[in-house]
C-alpha cells in the first residue's frame, strides 16, 4: 500500500513543500512507498516552487478511503482535513501547531509537533543523518518552506533553527537566499487571475472564538496595493463566502511583507470591535493598519477577542 502524504486545505507552499519532501524520505530513504498529495490548488508561490524545482505537481484529493494509510502535515486540525480523515489509517503527524483535537486514529502513531516557523524544519530534524542524501530539488523545496513560513525571517514565529537551516541549504544550492525570496514573495503576490472569494480562501483557516465562527484569511503580499485597490468588491464578497462556508465572519488581513505591517479589513461593527479588543487599535473607516502584525499563528488567532 503506498502511504498518502498531505497538509491542509488551501495549500500553501509549506503545505505543498513539505508532502513532497516527507514522500521523497518515506520511499528512497525508509523504503516506504509513499506519494505526495494536494487538498486544493496550490497558491501562486507553491505553484512557482513546484516549477522551479522541477516537481510534478501532487495529485489534488478531496477524499481519502477507509483505511488507507496517511500522513499528515502543517496541521492537526479536523476542519483542514478531508471529511472522511477519522475513516483513514493516520500512521503519522507532523506540524507545527497548536493541538486541536478531533482527529482518531487505528493506533499509537508516531507524532511530532515543535514550536518551530515550518514544517519542513521538523522534518530536516526528524531525518537526523539522511537528510546528507537530499538531492538538490528536495533541499529546494525545504528551502521554500522556510522562507515562506518565515516571510523571510521577518516572521515573529522564526526561530534560529529555521534561519540556520535555511541559511545552510541556500549555501549548498549556491543561491542568493534574498533573491530567491523576493522571486518566491513576488509569485505569491501575483493574485489578479483570482476571484474575490478565491482570495479570501486562498490562504484561510476556520477558527472560533466562543459562539463566534470566523474564517481568518491573510494575504501575504510585497504589493499590497493591488489587494487593498479590490477592497470594496472583496468586502462584498464576504457575505457569499460566510454563508456558503457556514461562518459567521471572514477577518481579512492583508500583511505587507517588505514594511511588516497587516491591513484588517473592517465591513462592521463586529470586525471593528474585533480590532480594537484583539489588537488595541483605533478604528477610523473601513481599514485599519496594524504595524508589527505578520503572523497568523503567533498574534492573530491568539489574540482574537470579539
Amino acid at each position: 500500500m503506498t502511504i498518502k502524504v498531505f497538509g491542509h486545505k488551501s495549500p500553501d507552499t509549506d503545505s505543498t513543500g513539505s508532502p513532497i519532501i516527507w514522500a521523497w524520505y518515506l520511499s528512497e530513504v525508509r523504503g516506504t512507498p509513499a506519494t505526495p498529495a494536494l487538498l486544493g490548488e496550490p497558491n501562486t508561490e507553491a505553484a512557482f516552487v513546484i516549477e522551479k524545482w522541477g516537481f510534478e505537481k501532487p495529485e489534488i484529493i478531496s477524499t481519502v478511503a477507509e483505511g488507507e494509510q496517511v500522513v499528515i502535515v502543517d496541521t492537526n486540525n479536523p476542519a483542514e482535513l478531508p471529511d472522511s480523515i477519522n475513516d483513514a489509517d493516520i500512521i503519522q503527524i507532523i506540524d507545527h501547531h497548536k493541538l486541536t483535537g478531533g482527529l482518531e486514529t487505528k493506533g499509537p502513531i508516531d507524532i511530532t509537533i515543535k514550536p518551530l516557523a515550518c514544517t519542513a524544519t521538523i522534518m530536516y530534524n526528524l531525518m537526523g543523518e539522511n537528510a546528507a542524501k537530499m538531492p538538490d530539488n528536495i533541499k529546494g523545496a525545504m528551502l521554500s518552506c522556510i522562507l515562506s513560513d518565515t516571510l523571510e525571517f521577518r516572521s515573529p514565529t522564526t526561530t534560529d533553527q529555521d534561519k540556520d537551516l535555511a541559511i545552510k541549504l541556500a549555501a549548498e544550492l549556491n543561491i542568493d537566499l534574498s533573491a530567491y525570496a523576493s522571486e518566491m514573495f513576488e509569485a505569491k503576490s501575483d493574485v489578479s487571475a483570482f476571484s474575490d472569494a478565491d482570495l479570501i480562501r486562498m490562504d484561510s483557516k476556520e477558527y472560533a472564538v466562543g459562539d463566534t465562527k470566523f474564517r481568518v484569511s491573510v494575504l501575504e503580499t510585497t504589493a499590497p496595493k493591488i489587494v487593498l485597490d479590490r477592497k470594496d468588491s472583496l468586502m462584498e464578497s464576504f457575505k457569499a463566502v460566510e454563508a456558503e462556508d457556514g461562518v459567521d465572519q471572514v477577518l481579512l488581513f492583508v500583511v505587507d511583507i517588505l514594511n511588516e505591517e497587516a491591513t484588517l479589513f473592517v465591513p462592521n461593527d463586529l470586525v471593528k470591535g474585533v480590532a480594537e479588543k484583539s489588537f488595541g487599535a483605533t478604528v477610523d473607516g473601513d481599514t485599519v493598519v496594524l504595524p508589527g502584525i505578520m503572523s497568523r499563528k503567533k498574534q492573530i488567532i491568539p489574540n482574537l477577542k470579539v
